[in-house]
């Protein structure tokens, strides 16, 4: 066993736009398009493209997920639901529970064979590529073929295989073995690969759906010769993800739910997503620059527990109200700012890859309560109650933050943390990503062990406690990622996660500080 102590990263600092996301090489395409006279819709569309090939386990074009947008000139923010929707022939009575508890990162009761959990019957329509394309048609200014250009050529290139490829792959080795073409994919030999043999990972199917797509359009996914074979595949496979479901496929746009904290307007996602819990957990805080750290984790635990249990008793698609994962925080130097998430849910999502397209598909049925009556149950079509909080911050009717992050059920406790961190304490973007947190979406609530010695006994007080460290594999906490602007300088700064080895901020132009 390893540890590692004292890691760290700095923010990035620049007059020109910055791009923060789970993966260096994906962030400075993104950058590479800024420096070219792109936006920030550009950039972040680009980004993700680029992260479906470069980290497939985590998020890309067989799933969903949601972006804001906010304007530099005006401060006006657009949301966009690209999220997956369940299939319209299932039912509840395809996912028989069979006593016992379910696993993953949601505790729902076990389905018969884990069929919501992994494999065809866990596969939700995807979204990612209607969302991408229906951004950047409102906001961007690059054609789609264009966007495409540098994950064509990252696919043609293959996957990079490092000891970090290797650890990501192994984690699911055998899950992906059981899907015959993610082991062809993933498993060279039967095995993880071995960077010293396999430096690269051939990807040539996902090559040909890409260059596809810059060809025939976007919608060629849901309505042109893509969609046929995804249909057709995926019945062979069991599946009852249809041509039908494909077709009817269109992400939303929708006013953001907007609060107020700390002299500045907090934007979510309305709806099924985790932003409406952060704006509960953010109100229920009483936490000033006098309030020690051992009180505010307390306060945290609290205002974070209390909304999760509301959120997951009451909140759904049938409510009376209305993962593994990957995030992307954009600004741009006229300072207008993207706060994009993307996912497959699961590591791998549902371990399912289809021989013609060659890319990994969700399983977006775990995001559903199997048990009848709930809220978020299973039904034909429903939207699931998703984690994902990609959000923004304004202040004056300006763009300030593009925050969000990775790590299901963590996403929400993180942000909250974070932004408390820089609106309650004062702090800068680095001086807050390496804070220690506290994770709050269970029961037991997860402390750092390099949080000041009284934080656990505080917290103890109230809740059930457990010391981790803040670990690569398992993920105890969130993988944060965000860009910010000073508005009275112009001035833009980025940070991404310090312990996770891929991730970085890229900018526009090189150099120091002052650049």
């Amino acid at each position: 066993m390893q540890t590692w102590s004292g890691i760290e990263k700095h923010a990035r600092h620049s007059a020109g736009g910055l791009v923060a996301a789970q993966h260096g090489g994906a962030a400075e395409a993104g950058a590479r398009v800024l420096a070219a006279g792109g936006n920030a819709m550009d950039a972040a569309v680009v980004t993700a493209l680029v992260l479906s090939v470069a980290e497939p386990w985590l998020s890309g074009i067989g799933g969903g997920g949601f972006l804001l947008h906010a304007s530099g000139d005006t401060g006006a923010v657009d949301t966009l639901d690209f999220n997956v929707r369940a299939p319209q022939g299932i039912s509840a009575a395809d996912y028989p529970l069979r006593g016992g508890r379910g696993g993953d990162w949601f505790d729902w009761p076990a389905v018969e064979g884990d069929r919501n959990l992994s494999g065809p019957m866990s596969v939700c329509v995807p979204g990612a590529i209607d969302g991408l394309a229906t951004a950047l048609a409102r906001f961007g200014t690059l054609s789609w073929a264009e966007a495409l250009a540098p994950a064509i050529e990252a696919a043609e290139r293959g996957l990079e295989v490092d000891w970090f490829t290797r650890l990501c792959i192994a984690i699911d080795a055998g899950n992906l073995a059981a899907d015959p073409a993610s082991a062809e994919v993933f498993l060279p030999g039967g095995q993880p690969p071995d960077p010293g043999r396999t430096p690269r990972l051939p990807m040539p199917a996902k090559a040909r759906t890409l260059r596809r797509l810059a060809q025939a359009g976007a919608r060629d996914f849901y309505e042109g010769g893509i969609a046929a074979s995804l249909a057709g595949e995926l019945a062979m496979a069991g599946a009852k993800l249809s041509a039908a479901d494909l077709a009817a496929y269109r992400s939303t746009w929708q006013p953001p739910r907007t609060a107020s904290y700390r002299g500045h307007e907090v934007h979510v996602i309305d709806g099924l997503s985790g932003g409406p819990s952060l704006l509960a957990a953010l109100a229920a805080l009483d936490i000033g620059p006098q309030t020690g750290p051992a009180e505010a984790a307390l306060a945290y635990a609290t205002a974070i527990r209390d909304a999760t249990r509301l959120r997951l008793t009451t909140m759904g698609h049938a409510s009376a109200g209305g993962d593994c994962t990957s995030h992307v925080s954009v600004v741009d130097r006229a300072g207008n700012m993207v706060s994009l998430t993307n996912t497959l849910l699961s590591r791998f999502g549902a371990k399912v890859t289809l021989p013609s397209t060659g890319f990994l598909l969700n399983n977006g049925m775990m995001w559903f309560d199997p048990r009848p009556g709930v809220p978020n149950r299973i039904a034909p079509g429903a939207r699931p109650l998703a984690n994902m909080s990609p959000l923004l911050l304004t202040r004056g009717g300006r763009p300030t933050l593009a925050i969000g992050a990775a790590g299901g059920r963590q996403i929400f406790p993180a942000l909250v943390q974070l932004l408390s961190f820089m609106l309650d304490g004062g702090m800068g973007l680095e001086e807050a990503f390496h804070a220690p947190r506290l994770d709050a979406s269970s029961p037991t609530i997860r402390v750092n062990r390099r949080a000041a010695p009284d934080v656990a006994a505080k917290v103890a007080e109230a809740f059930p406690v457990e010391l981790v460290t803040d670990t690569l594999h398992p993920v105890n906490f969130a993988i944060p990622s965000a860009v910010a602007r000073d508005p009275a300088s112009g001035r833009n700064s980025g940070m991404a996660h310090p312990t996770s080895p891929w991730a970085a901020v890229a900018a526009e132009t090189e150099g120091g500080p002052d650049a």
